[in-house]
């Protein structure tokens, strides 16, 4: 069964967002993905968006426990790579504030997905993780950098290449959230904050935004022929035989067994 995006109004001007696959620990896949594209597009009348996820849980990632190995394998880039970019694209392209508001886990794709947002609090006790280095996969150089941008390089080296996960007063202490809440609060606290930046200028608001996020864009920028390099090798690693037993291992609940290749 797909998940949904449960979409709903709390306040004048805050539209909210709800990841709801409570089956899969609210897992991303397409039809979710797609309403996130298909909402903030249609958000003219939002001056606040807030994304969270349904029940305990902010997203698990992307659902990758039902895709046989060899299909992944064959179309890691399209059942991926382009929806999960494309809701990445449109939370950090949107003229408006987001926040992530993280009531449960948020890791990997989940994680990034938050980190998109421009800010992020979180419930006191949950956990924020990237698995990559468990599932074989070279990350994306745009997901990278936005864990640089918001963390630093040490701290990103402890998430991808130590795969080491971290309790929300570990996160607020390193910069990935901006706010650790108790549980009961969170809903609360972020329509406050919410509403604060809705009674803002807009003028202003949006404008900070615009230039906060090109003078980043601007120090990001590589070497095309770099950016290209960087690419394959992501590529490269969807296809390989660790990426393939990182999946099954992952389906399968167990150490994987690393070929290197």
């Amino acid at each position: 069964m797909a998940g949904e995006l449960l979409l709903d109004w709390p306040a004048d001007g805050v539209l909210r967002l709800t990841i709801s696959n409570r089956a899969k620990r609210n897992a991303l896949d397409h039809p979710i993905l797609d309403a996130i594209v298909a909402a903030l597009a249609g958000s003219e009348d939002a001056r606040v968006v807030v994304l969270t996820g349904a029940g305990a849980m902010f997203s698990s990632g992307y659902d990758i426990g039902d895709i046989p190995s060899h299909v992944f394998a064959q179309q890691a880039s399209e059942l991926v790579a382009h929806p999960f970019t494309a809701a990445l694209d449109a939370l950090e392209s949107c003229p408006i504030p987001t926040l992530a508001a993280l009531p449960g886990h948020a890791i990997g794709g989940g994680l990034e997905l938050a980190l998109a947002c421009d800010l992020r609090v979180a419930a006191d006790g949950i956990r924020l993780e990237m698995p990559p280095a468990r599932l074989g996969l070279v990350y994306s150089h745009t997901g990278l950098r936005r864990f640089l941008d918001a963390i630093g390089a040490p701290r990103t080296r402890e998430l991808f290449l130590a795969a080491r996960q971290v309790d929300a007063r570990t996160a607020l202490s390193w910069g990935l959230v901006n706010d650790v809440v108790g549980a009961a609060d969170l809903e609360d606290v972020v329509l406050d904050l919410a509403e604060d930046i809705a009674a803002f200028s807009p003028l202003s608001v949006r404008g900070n935004k615009r230039v906060i996020r090109e003078l980043l864009d601007a120090r990001a920028r590589l070497d095309p022929d770099v950016e290209r390099e960087l690419i394959e090798l992501r590529d490269a690693s969807l296809r390989s035989d660790d990426m393939r037993e990182g999946v099954r291992a992952f389906a399968q609940k167990r150490p994987a067994r690393w070929k290197g290749r």
